[in-house]
């Protein structure tokens, strides 16, 4: 693995002010100075971390589907999300929150994969990992911008394909499927 020195900032903020802001997220704008001397204009989303769940059972996925403003088209994706009003949280009771509230399934198993960070030149925005196993239904309680979101179990064969012809095109949800792979693969391997 390279080495890096964290102390080693290459490129210097300024100022930076709020261009932009709602209850998701703030556009910032930040004077910086380059490596070089030369100054210049950085703007990125800041966002809080999101949680993101890979719900597996009986040897597949729960994946919901839900249409993507942005980028004009329904999405397959794990469920994820955010707390209300740029909060930050704990990142496991998120996990476990978001679980509820875009499927209704609740996980006595729900464990860390890593951490991601989704679009690092565009948003300060990080994502934790979990995968959640032992799952019991119940009843989901989605938020209203959520109306149009549903939810169905795919195969890992299914899912694979899916990811292989763009049907499924969320990064998060493509990362985090190879941080289970590769925790499955330790598991196996111990």
């Amino acid at each position: 693995m390279p080495e890096t020195d964290p102390t080693d900032a290459t490129i210097h903020c300024i100022s930076s002010r709020i261009v932009y802001q709602n209850p998701w997220m703030q556009l910032r704008e930040d004077m910086i100075q380059r490596p070089d001397g030369s100054q210049g204009i950085y703007s990125y989303v800041d966002k809080p971390d999101f949680a993101l769940i890979s719900p597996v059972e009986r040897g597949g996925f729960h994946l919901v589907n839900q249409y993507r403003y942005p980028v004009s088209h329904r999405s397959w994706e794990f469920p994820q999300g955010t707390l209300p009003d740029r909060q930050d949280g704990d990142p496991t009771e998120l996990a476990r929150r978001e679980l509820a509230e875009e499927t209704g399934l609740r996980s006595t198993d729900i464990r860390r994969l890593g951490y991601l960070h989704p679009a690092a030149g565009m948003s300060s925005q990080g994502c934790t990992v979990f995968v959640a196993e032992q799952l019991q239904a119940g009843q989901h309680s989605r938020e209203h911008e959520e109306q149009d979101m549903h939810q169905c179990w795919f195969t890992k064969a299914s899912l694979e394909n899916m990811i292989r012809d763009g049907t499924i095109t969320d990064d998060s949800t493509v990362a985090a499927y190879m941080l289970y792979l590769l925790s499955d693969r330790e598991r196996f391997l111990k």
